[in-house]
């Protein structure tokens, strides 16, 4: 009987210890787990961080000069309509090569050919004469975006494309050509900004900064100075159009970031 009794007893006990094996294994891997999903998680507990927000600025000189213009022409069949068009069109791309302007930087937004319809004449009386609708020619209109990489050379380019005769012109809007490189510029000042904040607040806090938990920046986009203006032009190609004078100005570019740091 006092054998079974210690055996009994002896049994018990290894259930026991086997039970607090598991239950220790549970909580150590429960433990690690949440370790690691604080180490992870991007939202810490509210209340141990701080948010500061940082503002970089750059300015930069436009080095690139975009001009856009179409040319129209008429004709009573679309080939003759079509020769005219390119004829005009030919002519605005040589004066833009003497100019330097690559092939590359020289794109056609838009081709349209369309019909002429006759309209009838204004009737007054009561006994109109019958109208038969019907084509009388036909209309050929070529639109085309340069990119003048020289921005000395954008009122030349303008001057160019008046002599060349073009139905419409407007331009230059001047840009900077990477933009992206600007605003990664933008992006490392505020980050820096949002950084001495962040240590002076901590310091002024008695706290600890620990990891980034969040990061934002604003989505505006990149401030143009547009210096644009619209000629009708057509008519005497044979007067030299004059060249204007066109400042490029600046242009700026402002990111601004906010970040939040986990405290200690």
């Amino acid at each position: 009987m006092n054998g079974n009794t210690k055996l009994f007893e002896s049994g018990r006990v290894e259930k026991l210890a086997v039970l607090f094996l598991l239950v220790a294994s549970f909580f150590v891997a429960f433990k690690a787990v949440d370790a690691l999903r604080a180490l992870f998680d991007p939202n810490p507990v509210f209340g141990n961080v701080i948010t500061v927000e940082g503002q970089g600025k750059v300015t930069a000189i436009p080095d690139t000069a975009r001009i856009t213009f179409s040319v129209s022409e008429e004709a009573a069949t679309v080939a003759a309509a079509q020769e005219a068009a390119t004829e005009k069109t030919n002519m605005a791309f040589t004066l833009l090569r003497d100019l330097g302007v690559e092939d590359k930087d020289i794109k056609t937004m838009s081709y349209h050919v369309y019909p002429k319809y006759n309209f009838p004449q204004p009737c007054y009386s009561g006994l109109c004469p019958e109208y038969e609708q019907r084509i009388v020619g036909y209309t050929v209109s070529q639109t085309v975006e340069i990119k003048v990489r020289d921005t000395a050379n954008a009122g030349s380019a303008l001057s160019a494309l008046g002599n060349a005769g073009v139905s419409n012109l407007s331009g230059p809007s001047f840009s900077v050509d990477d933009p992206e490189a600007l605003r990664a510029e933008a992006r490392a000042e505020a980050i820096a900004d949002a950084k001495e904040k962040a240590h002076t607040l901590s310091k002024d806090l008695g706290v600890r900064l620990s990891r980034v938990t969040g990061y934002w920046e604003n989505g505006g986009g990149y401030p143009i100075q547009y210096n644009e203006r619209a000629y009708g032009l057509g008519g005497d190609a044979s007067a030299s159009a004059p060249v204007p004078e066109l400042p490029v100005g600046e242009n700026e570019v402002v990111v601004s970031v906010s970040v939040t740091y986990e405290i200690r």
